[in-house]
């Protein structure tokens, strides 16, 4: 009787080691994305970092999956903070929002795109760079 217990023990720690595992590579690619996305807006990404703010099930081509929210904070001209938020399925982006723009990918059954949740009366945009000093005519 003490084996089967001690390999249930054995078995469970494994399964919350992977868990562990699963998530902090899940969070790396999350920071990646994060740092990739300010970068490209001209944001700065502060403190380097994301944390896991929330869980929730979508329903994604007939199935269903959960959706995990990281939160961090941006700086738009390094005098602010502002919070930024972005959703992954696996690794996998699926929403981003920063303080100056929104991207939504709608779930399939939907059959709604970005325009269509704007045209909709939604609050949801597509993705527009903003400019950088470059791109600016004087």
């Amino acid at each position: 009787m003490g084996d089967i217990a001690t390999f249930l023990l054995l078995l469970i720690l494994f399964a919350i080691v992977g868990t562990w595992l699963r998530l902090s590579r899940a969070r790396d690619k999350a920071i990646q994305e994060a740092r990739a996305r300010c970068q490209r807006y001209g944001l700065q990404l502060l403190d380097e970092t994301v944390g896991l703010s929330g869980l929730r099930i979508r329903h994604m081509q007939g199935r269903r999956v959960i959706e995990r929210r990281y939160s961090f904070d941006v700086s738009i001209d390094g005098n602010d903070r502002e919070a930024g938020h972005l959703w992954m399925i696996g690794n996998v982006l699926t929403a981003l929002i920063l303080p100056t723009i929104e991207l939504y990918t709608p779930d399939d059954d939907a059959h709604a795109t970005p325009h269509d949740t704007h045209a909709a009366g939604g609050n949801v945009l597509p993705f527009r760079p903003r400019p950088s000093d470059k791109d600016v005519r004087h």
